[in-house]
Parts: structure tokens; C-alpha cells; sequence
């Protein structure tokens, strides 16, 4: 009996952690972009606290709706794609198990190993061999679309309530800097926690994610200076 071999591997996170940064950091930058662009047009306070409010609830539901119906189409394709290969298995097993064969063969194996792998791999599971290895589709990255869509709603909402708090509670005094200068660190301890989670290097994911977010800022505060009117 071979032993146990335990290893740690990150590609099951994909799924949710996309989502968990992509919500998390559209809601840091769009409500503060939208708070930095409305106070540079030197709104009253309370108009900015209500623009922030209505921006994280609008935005959380548009991140929901948006992942779900692309994921939707992600799964909707992959479904069809599976229902097509299991037809085919119905249909001409011996035609598949050869053309699993040749995927192996182009991949390195000799021909006599690989019609061994097809072969086994196909009484075991036939349709998972071929999800896997002719489509592409496997467990840790198959769509999931209601776990996409909680979760961009939830982590935009974290996201989004971060510069909120700061409107809300700080001092009126340079709130413009206050929030820019607090939303450029939110995001750079995203993109820290992002790169660590999934394994990957903090300087260019926190440095990626605060450029973005400072630009973001700075165009939204130039748009509002300009036109100085709460749009």
C-alpha cells in the first residue's frame, strides 16, 4: 500500500477568492472615487454621506447580479459542453477512449501507456476523464454562480463601507485627503491579504491595486472640481 502524500495547494480558491478581491476592491475604489469626486464639487456633508450610502448598495447589487449571470453563462456552457461528451459516450465509446488516447500521447505518453490510461481512467469514470482532460472542466474550477454573486456582494459591501465609516465619523476637515489617504491603505493591505491567500508576490499585487485606486480617485476628484454640481 503506497503512503499518504499530503500536499497544500491554492487553486481551489480561485473560485471565491476572484470574486472576494474583485467585490472588495470595487467597492473600496468606486464608493470612495464617488465620495472624493463629490466632495471636491464642495457638496454639503450629508450629500456625501447619502452618495456613499446609495453607491455601496447599488454597486453590491450590481457586483451580485453581474457574477451571477456571468458565471450563469460560464455554467450554462459548461453543462452543454458535458451533456454533448456524454452523448458521445452513449453513442461511440470506442471512438471517445481513442480520442482520449491521442490527448495522452500528445502530452508524452507512449501509445500503448496511453490507450492503458484511456482505458482505465474510462472504466472508472468515463465522463470525468474527458470533463477533465478534453474540455478542461475540473471540480476546483467549475462554476459556481450563487457562491460568486454572495460573495461580490458581500466583500463589495466590506469594501465599500471602509470609506463610508470614514465620511460618517471623521472630521469634515480635508475629508478629500482623509479618504483618498485611507482608501490607498485599505487597498494595500487588499491586495497583501489577496497575494498571500493565494501565494503570489505582495509588493506587485499591493502596488497593482493601490495605482488603480489612486487614479481612480484622482479623475473622479478632477471631474467634480471641474464641474463643481453633486451628479
Amino acid at each position: 500500500m503506497l503512503p499518504h502524500h499530503y500536499e497544500t495547494h491554492r487553486t481551489h480558491r480561485i473560485g471565491w477568492l476572484r470574486a472576494a478581491v474583485l467585490g472588495a476592491n470595487d467597492g473600496i475604489v468606486s464608493t470612495a472615487s464617488l465620495i472624493v469626486g463629490i466632495a471636491a464639487s464642495h457638496a454639503a456633508h450629508n450629500d456625501i454621506v447619502l452618495a456613499g450610502v446609495a453607491g455601496l448598495v447599488a454597486g453590491a447589487m450590481s457586483m451580485a447580479a453581474g457574477e451571477y449571470v456571468s458565471v450563469s453563462s460560464q455554467a450554462d456552457t459548461e453543462n452543454a459542453d458535458l451533456a454533448r461528451e456524454r452523448k458521445e459516450l452513449d453513442e461511440n465509446i470506442d471512438h471517445e477512449q481513442k480520442e482520449l488516447q491521442a490527448i495522452y500521447i500528445a502530452r508524452g505518453l507512449d501509445a500503448v501507456l496511453a490507450g492503458q490510461v484511456a482505458q482505465q481512467l474510462m472504466a472508472h469514470d468515463a465522463l470525468g476523464a474527458h470533463a477533465r482532460d478534453e474540455l478542461g472542466i475540473s471540480a476546483t474550477g467549475a462554476a459556481r454562480p450563487i457562491q460568486a454573486a454572495l460573495t461580490s456582494a458581500a466583500t463589495f459591501s466590506i469594501g465599500a463601507v471602509l470609506p463610508l465609516l470614514i465620511v460618517m465619523f471623521g472630521p469634515n476637515d480635508n475629508l478629500i485627503i482623509l479618504v483618498s489617504s485611507a482608501s490607498l491603505l485599505f487597498l494595500a493591505l487588499l491586495g497583501t491579504l489577496a497575494a498571500y491567500t493565494g501565494g503570489s508576490g505582495i509588493i506587485k499585487s499591493a502596488f497593482r491595486v493601490t495605482f488603480w485606486g489612486a487614479l481612480a480617485m484622482g479623475l473622479t476628484a478632477g471631474v467634480g472640481s471641474v464641474f463643481g454640481t453633486v451628479v
